[in-house]
């Protein structure tokens, strides 16, 4: 149900723009991706010009440094009120290739790498208790 869904990506902003940019727009669409309600919709202007909505939810993009993140995605990806858990492991830049990322995941433990970035979406009052302390990315 999209009235009580909220969303949140969380990027460490100790990375440089071109890859925090980066960050946020690969898991945006993982996010999409998981949940089609977010986004998969059309409207048209007054003179018929019809274009695809961006999200019909806000979208913040909040900051943590690595270990807050890697926690926050261990604990969310542990609780069954997730409906989205979508990360940014580091190592993930250095392949250019999905097939050579695929192969990899079941090689690596999330709960020993640096991750730039997590999305999450879920019930609003759980997603706030995760990320209520964090700040906006300026």
């Amino acid at each position: 149900m999209i009235e009580d869904l909220r969303i949140a990506i969380i990027v460490n902003p100790a990375l440089p723009m071109g890859l925090l940019a980066n960050t946020v727009g690969a898991i945006s669409i993982g996010l999409a991706a998981r949940l089609p309600e977010l986004a998969n919709q059309q409207l048209s202007d007054s003179r018929g010009l019809t274009i695809d909505i961006s999200s019909r939810l806000p979208v913040p993009i909040l900051q943590a440094d690595e270990t807050v993140i890697r926690a926050l995605l261990l604990k969310a990806a542990a609780d069954s009120r997730t409906r989205a858990t979508v990360p940014f492991p580091a190592y993930a830049r250095s392949m250019h290739d999905y097939l050579d990322y695929q192969r990899e995941f079941p090689l690596r433990t999330l709960a020993m790498e640096i991750i730039d970035g997590v999305g999450l979406a879920g019930p609003s009052k759980w997603i706030k208790s995760l990320t209520g302390s964090l700040k906006l990315l300026r």
